[in-house]
């Protein structure tokens, strides 16, 4: 939290301790051995600015009504040298407490103080966290789900980053098992087509017909025409694959590139294969007794492990029936490891020998059934499968004037990526994305996107930046230097409009840590949003360049500390906050 309301917090507890002291002191209540109690920020705050409840946690100790208590505690708290002015007793026995003029003057210099900085915690105590997302089939282009999931999770890890984790951003690259042998199959029968090979069979209906293989196929053959047709069938899907496969992950960074994300790591799952890290996966588990071999495939006893874990959370044994636990396959009988071997080497290495404290991944909803097996299996390898963290994002429906859209006008396929990022501001594309929780299902409206009006929830934030920018460029041009202000100037900002806007900005640290903890960057964009109304209406409601010097002056120190404070998040975001629009 904010450095003023971890002060504020403290003193309230302060406050009620030397409180209920007194009391006791002087026979109001009874000693006893008083239990924790909660200090607040309340969702409505009408009544006041923070609340704790410790009339109601003491209730049962000192064996009196919440309320008796809570009146008690009042006669003796003194708010003299704290944060705030007054404190009242509600409802059953609530003690709510109002900020008074220090706490928003003392915002407004923490913001000009800590500049590009205001914002971030120690919160995470520098955990170690691994964020993967997207991460991508190597063997087409990136669709809606990837779009999410990157904005989601790079956004994430940002956030992380600001709320005191040690971030690393990771993709991983899916580039072995049974994917691999049909991107080879596809490239294959595709270049012998292109190559007019009579022979050349039609591509199955389980492997890759999309435009994507054959123009690989084709680059391929104008480099080396048809002299790949007398290869040997392993030698020319090798030579093809080892052609096509660099050139598709390339492209995957070109688009990420140009969505402003970043990685740390790149990850071959090939990697997991050739250093023995899958072998060694596979003989621990057997080691420790979770496979077993039938029809000449290698199994891993899931539902074994998982009926351990619901029992031990309380599930009971017609609950856990109702679930229809499988086991899973690790090898199969033709000897190849399945996704799911692969899937437990790699995190196991992201615990075990990278040494991640927390590992997080964004995937589809469609996966939702791989959490638990994957969970499970990191506990049966003797690991901590709570370590990792999977955030499951819904699908995205996109549309343009209320109806359904599916095909991209250039290409007549389904939209990619690519083709999104080539119609949508890239500042819209992410900022939208972050709209809503990962778990909700979101409609992206293509016009609203583009759409220069309050309508669009990113130009009404940009909006709100440029008119400060306008705003002290105008008074600058009037001949008016805006000046640096203490406490005493900034208490002349007093009006409704004026805390409110201020509050909201004390909340941002708070805001950025609950973000990281929940694994919800949501929470900014509605920061955000929420910042550039409480601007708006601050503008409309009080004059800036006001007859007041010194009230102008204060008026204008808080607009910087607006604008930086936009700024500090839009940079979080990797959007853009423009000066003039």
């Amino acid at each position: 939290m904010s450095r003023l309301v971890r002060l504020a917090a403290s003193q309230i507890k302060t406050a009620v301790e030397a409180a209920y002291a007194d009391a006791v002191s002087g026979g109001v209540l009874p000693a006893a051995e008083t239990p924790p109690f909660k200090v607040e920020v309340p969702a409505n705050r009408d009544n006041g600015d923070f609340s704790t409840n410790a009339a109601m946690a003491w209730a049962g100790a000192l064996r009196l009504p919440p309320r008796k208590i809570a009146e008690a505690l009042l006669a003796g708290i003194r708010l003299e040298g704290t944060l705030f002015e007054r404190c009242e007793a509600a409802g059953p026995g609530f003690i709510n407490f109002t900020l008074g003029e220090r706490f928003y003057s003392g915002v407004l210099l923490e913001i000009a103080e800590r500049g590009a900085d205001y914002g971030r915690s120690d919160d995470g105590k520098g955990e170690k966290v691994n964020v993967e997302f997207v991460s991508a089939n190597p063997t087409g282009p990136m669709h809606m789900g990837n779009a999410r999931g990157g904005a989601l999770g790079d956004c994430l890890a940002a956030v992380l980053d600001f709320a005191g984790y040690r971030v690393t951003r990771e993709f991983y690259i899916n580039d072995a098992g049974n994917q691999m042998d049909k991107f080879a199959l596809s490239l294959d029968i595709r270049y012998r087509q292109v190559c007019g090979d009579p022979n050349a069979p039609d591509l199955p209906e389980d492997s890759y017909h999309g435009e994507d293989i054959t123009e690989r196929a084709r680059q391929f053959a104008e480099i080396h025409g048809g002299a790949y047709l007398s290869k040997s069938e392993e030698e020319r899907r090798k030579a093809l694959v080892d052609f096509a496969l660099p050139k598709n992950i390339e492209e995957i960074r070109r688009i990420l590139g140009i969505y402003r994300i970043g990685y740390d790591v790149w990850f071959y799952e090939s990697t997991l294969h050739s250093n023995g890290e899958l072998a060694e996966t596979l003989r621990l588990l057997k080691e420790r007794g979770h496979t077993y071999e039938s029809g000449g495939a290698l199994w891993y006893k899931n539902k074994e492990q998982l009926t351990k874990q619901l029992l031990a959370a309380g599930k009971t044994d017609a609950e856990i029936e109702k679930l229809e636990l499988k086991d899973e396959v690790l090898v199969r009988a033709n000897g190849h490891p399945t996704y799911f071997a692969a899937d437990i080497a790699y995190h196991l290495n992201k615990i075990r020998v990278r040494g991640f404290d927390r590992c997080i991944d964004v995937w589809g909803a469609d996966h939702h059934g791989h959490v638990a097996r994957l969970k499970g299996a990191l506990d049966a390898a003797g690991e901590d499968g709570s370590k990792l963290d999977i955030i499951l994002m819904q699908l995205v429906r996109l549309t343009r004037n209320g109806e359904a859209v599916r095909m991209s006008k250039r290409t007549g396929k389904a939209i990619t990526l690519g083709d999104l990022l080539e119609e949508i501001p890239v500042d819209a594309v992410r900022f939208l994305f972050n709209m809503r929780e990962p778990a909700s299902q979101m409609e992206f409206d293509l016009g609203l996107a583009v759409e220069n009006s309050a309508k669009n929830p990113v130009y009404y934030c940009q909006y709100a930046h440029a008119r400060i920018c306008s705003i002290l460029k105008k008074i600058r041009a009037d001949g008016i230097e805006p000046a640096e202000c203490g406490h005493g100037e900034l208490r002349l900002l007093s009006t409704r409009e004026e805390r409110d806007l201020i509050r909201h900005l004390g909340s941002l640290t708070d805001e950025i840590a609950a973000a990281a903890r929940t694994c919800d960057p949501a929470r900014i964009t509605r920061f955000l949003t929420e910042l550039a109304t409480l601007f708006h209406k601050f503008y409309t409601e009080r004059r800036v360049a006001c007859d007041d010097e010194a009230l102008m002056q204060a008026r204008l120190f808080l607009c910087r500390c607006v604008r930086d404070t936009m700024k500090n998040v839009m940079a979080l975001m990797k959007i853009t906050a423009p000066e003039t629009m």
